[in-house]
């Protein structure tokens, strides 16, 4: 398609030939001619100019560049919603596969797409434009909204309900047991059952081969929006708010709280019963075993403000030569 054309999809003020053709998308090191590429990260600003790509999306404000600029206020969502104009992915008809078992009391919506070895049990009712691909399993009485999309061996556990527009990755467990023990009187642990659902509200997508486990009591609550990476635990009893965010192998122990729009990034962790204020940060590595506040950000292990962390950690480099000075000193 034509530059031009490309600007009026993508909502951004063209600075360029307007007829030049765009074939596909690419990130900015690897772009050539017939791409369009973005910027969005500063330190990737030095690469435009040097860039061979057709076009680069950039901020309203972004310096002038030899290559053709796309003028937008979100650089970053117009390049996804580029990809979506070049990339289709697979489509998958209507129907139901011949090894499929579905139970008789089962129900499903219209146009379901229901792959190789799916297993649907008793009492399950999913919405309509579904898509189940091999070896997914539904547990009994589950509930799903429409337009959900299971890749190959995800599970719902027994139960458990999901809202419309929810996405399971590759392995994506939802609904399994919480991690609950009590000891006995002669020192053996009795395993508490876990009968509260998970409820994943709409939107929720949850990546390959996370958990998200049901509860002793009560359920484990994933709202609106919200989005589980790779390798994430929830455990039970925890909920998770709108629009938060939840890197790679991050870790939720029980009852954890998390509020709306915070963002965890990789291989952060919660300590049980703990709650995390809305637009709250940790980041990478940081574990809390105390509340947050709101719009805080946290840093290390035992996690401390952003800024103060900052400073230890540059402080951390030079103790060696501190211990030198030290030593120094009392022998003085």
């Amino acid at each position: 398609m034509q530059l031009a054309e490309l600007a009026v999809l993508l909502n951004a003020r063209l600075e360029g030939n307007p007829e030049t053709e765009v074939t596909g998308v690419a990130g900015i090191e690897e772009a050539g001619p017939g791409h369009v590429t973005f910027v969005a990260n500063a330190k990737y600003a030095a690469l435009a100019r040097t860039t061979r790509a057709a076009a680069v999306l950039v901020t309203e404000d972004f310096p002038a560049i030899a290559a053709a600029t796309l003028r937008t206020a979100n650089p970053y969502l117009a390049f996804a919603r580029a990809i979506e104009l070049f990339y289709q992915p697979p489509a998958y008809p209507s129907g139901i596969h011949s090894t499929a078992i579905i139970h008789p009391t089962a129900r499903l919506g219209r146009d379901c797409h229901i792959g190789a070895y799916v297993v649907i049990e008793a009492n399950v009712q999913i919405g309509d434009h579904a898509v189940l691909l091999p070896h997914v399993v539904i547990y009994p009485n589950v509930r799903i909204g429409s337009r959900f999309f299971a890749h190959a061996h995800a599970v719902v556990r027994e139960g458990c309900r999901l809202g419309d527009q929810v996405v399971l990755q590759n392995g994506a467990i939802i609904g399994a047991d919480g991690f609950g023990f009590a000891k006995d009187d002669e020192g053996r642990w009795h395993k508490i059952l876990q009968s509260g659902p998970a409820v994943l509200e709409d939107a929720v997508e949850v990546q390959a081969n996370a958990c998200i486990d049901r509860a002793s009591v009560g359920e484990t609550r994933i709202a609106q929006g919200a989005k589980i990476d790779n390798l994430v635990q929830v455990g039970h009893g925890s909920t998770v708010g709108e629009n938060t965010l939840l890197c790679a192998q991050v870790g939720l122990a029980g009852s954890s709280h998390l509020g709306r729009n915070v963002i965890l990034a990789g291989q952060a962790a919660v300590a049980g019963h703990c709650t995390i204020g809305d637009g709250a940060i940790l980041t990478a590595q940081s574990a809390v075993s105390h509340d947050v506040p709101p719009g805080k950000m946290m840093s290390g292990s035992p996690g401390i403000d952003n800024r103060l962390w900052l400073r230890c950690v540059a402080a951390y480099s030079r103790l060696p030569e501190m211990v030198k000075v030290l030593r120094k000193q009392g022998k003085e």
